[in-house]
Parts: structure tokens; sequence; C-alpha cells
């Protein structure tokens, strides 16, 4: 929700739509709104004192942010708790993310499978979606996979003749990644032959996030791969969220699953989309 400009003195205002200036009491309460955001997306559920106390505000001012930030969607305020509400503005919690269209999920990882060689260096991006790579890659060793998720590091450390490089940086538990300024700036000195990314919305012909802290790092795995592969479910059609990140035509391929509404196809077709449509798996999801 807070975005800074290149001299990073002043702060995004999502709701105002402008910036402000970041040592300002209005920026200050920005920042605090969306650090609170954050930790209840990663606990879940929070006691609204334990909130207070952690960020050092009075149970006046936590109720206030949480109002405020419950006023957007962001969250949910029941007798003394605070829960997380997926929203179009902040992502939902990695669990949360990693239960949703996950039939279609794997059946667009089994087609992703189609542009891996083996010997060849790919990015996989920390989405849900480019997880479920993770088990058929073993099919196309030897592989040199470089990632910023601590869950895709976990699923492929151990599996024979991949080469793997974790890339570090600040890492955040509401997508279970490291991300910042240290990982896009690792990221950007490799060069990969295949980046697998997945975005969180598809409006208007562009990808979007939620976060601008993402959209920085999958534009550098975008950027620095010969090949750019997106992976969008249906759904994805179907949201909205804040930061764009490209166009769709500016991806080599565009993978859909095949509850992809005909239409919507289409439209992408008469975009200049290449786009490929993953066929439904077996209900045991092994393919």
């Amino acid at each position: 929700m807070t975005k800074t400009n290149n001299s990073e003195n002043r702060v995004w205002d999502p709701q105002g739509m402008g910036l402000v200036p970041a040592d300002s009491r209005h920026a200050r309460q920005i920042t605090r709104r969306q650090m609170i955001a954050e930790a209840v997306m990663a606990e879940g559920t929070m006691r609204i004192e334990d909130l207070a106390e952690r960020f050092g505000i009075s149970l006046m001012t936590a109720h206030r942010d949480l109002d405020d930030l419950a006023s957007r969607g962001l969250l949910r305020k029941s007798r003394g708790l605070v829960s997380a509400a997926p929203t179009s503005l902040i992502e939902a919690s990695y669990v949360y993310r990693s239960l949703r269209q996950s039939a279609e999920k794997r059946a667009l990882a089994k087609a992703a499978l189609a542009h891996v060689e083996p010997g060849q260096a790919i990015f996989l991006d920390c989405s849900t979606t480019v997880l479920q790579m993770a088990p058929y890659l073993s099919s196309k060793v030897p592989l040199t996979a470089i990632t910023y998720a601590l869950p895709m590091m976990d699923a492929l450390h151990e599996v024979r003749d991949i080469t793997l490089l974790g890339l570090g940086g600040q890492f955040y538990n509401w997508c279970n990644a490291f991300l910042g300024h240290i990982t896009t700036m690792e990221i950007r000195r490799l060069r990969a032959d295949v980046a697998f990314l997945s975005l969180s919305a598809i409006t208007d012909g562009l990808a979007f996030h939620q976060s601008p802290e993402m959209v920085d790092t999958k534009r550098a795995m975008f950027d620095c791969a010969a090949k750019r592969v997106l992976l969008a479910d249906h759904t994805k059609f179907e949201r909205r969220a804040l930061y764009a990140m490209c166009a769709l035509e500016e991806f080599d391929v565009v993978i859909v699953d095949d509850a992809t509404p005909p239409r919507t196809v289409a439209a992408l077709h008469d975009r200049g989309v290449n786009v490929e449509i993953a066929p439904r798996l077996p209900e045991d999801g092994n393919g």
C-alpha cells in the first residue's frame, strides 16, 4: 500500500491516490496501517490489544487504524479480535492463496513444463501457481532453478541434478518470500532462459499485483529472462489489483486453464497474446 519515489522522500497514499511527504504524520499513519494489515495477514487473527502493544500505539489509535482498514475491506473486526480479509489491495496470506484453485494451478504447472528443457536456467517466482511446478521439474533435469520463494527452495533443495540458487533480501511472512532492493539487485545480475510468473489480477490486458515490492521483484525476473511465461487461472480475469507490471502481449506465452471463458481467450488473441490452454488433469492431480 505504500510507494516511494526515486528520492525516497514521499509515500504513496492509496486513498488519496497521490504522494505525501514521508516525514509527515499522514505518511507515518499510512506506513503503520500497512504494517498492521500485513501482520494480521501473516497471523490470520490477532487480538486488538496485542496489535496495540506490538506497534506501540494506544487502543484508541489501534481501533481507528483498524476501522480504516476494515472500511476498505482489508480486515474484519469482531469482539476484540481482528482477522484477515482477502482483498484487491493487499495480498491474502500464503496459506489462503495456496488453497485457492488448486486443481487449476496443477493444470497450469503441468502445461508450463512444456517450456522447460534440460540444461536450462529458469526463474521461478513466489506464486502458489508456479510452486505447483516443483513436483514435475525432476523430469527435466539437469536444471538451474532460481527463486526468491522459501517454499520453492524447500521443495527443490533435495532434488537430484537441480542446482538451486536461492535469492535473499527482506523476508515477508505474507508471501513466504524475499523481496526488496537486495533481491532485485541479485536477480538483475543473472540471466535465465525462461521466467515462470503468475500475478494476482488481469485487467484491460495488463497484469497487476497488490504489492509494489512484488511487482518490482517479478519485473526483474521478467527483464532478465530470454523467454517469459505467465500462468493465469480464470479467476485472475475477475479480480483487480493496484499496481500494473506489464501488458500481456509482452509475455512470450500466457497459459490459462480450460475454465477461462472463450470470449476472454478470443480477446487475448485479438490483442496479439500467445495463449495456451492447459487441459484439466485427473482428479488426483498427478497428470
